[in-house]
């Protein structure tokens, strides 16, 4: 559920070619403007897929299918792009092959 209430905040910058994200995308990972305008429609459409998979699990299993696709190309653009690389420019970002220490159980 989580992820169905996120994905379309996600999606519909990239849908309408709004705001930075869109942008970023063109420019540094050299998306084009059709492929962006794809991408943020389909992560809206897997919201509706994901609820709706609730009551009819068929559509749920195609759209965790195809989000996960869409997940996967975007950690394969992102490792291209260099994203994770260079430590100066990841920030706080961890790469997608690790994880953050776990703060539990305390110490």
């Amino acid at each position: 559920m989580l992820l169905a209430l996120v994905s379309p905040a996600a999606g519909a910058p990239k849908a309408l070619l709004k705001g930075d994200v869109s942008a970023g995308l063109q420019s540094h990972m050299g998306l084009s403007a059709g492929l962006v305008r794809f991408v943020g429609p389909a992560e809206v459409a897997a919201t509706g897929g994901l609820i709706i998979g609730l009551f009819w699990q068929p559509l749920g299993i195609a759209a965790a299918i195809g989000f996960t696709i869409t997940m996967i190309g975007a950690v394969g653009f992102h490792a291209k792009a260099g994203d994770y690389a260079d430590p100066a420019t990841r920030g706080t970002r961890w790469p997608p092959s690790s994880s953050p220490p776990s703060p539990w159980p305390p110490r």
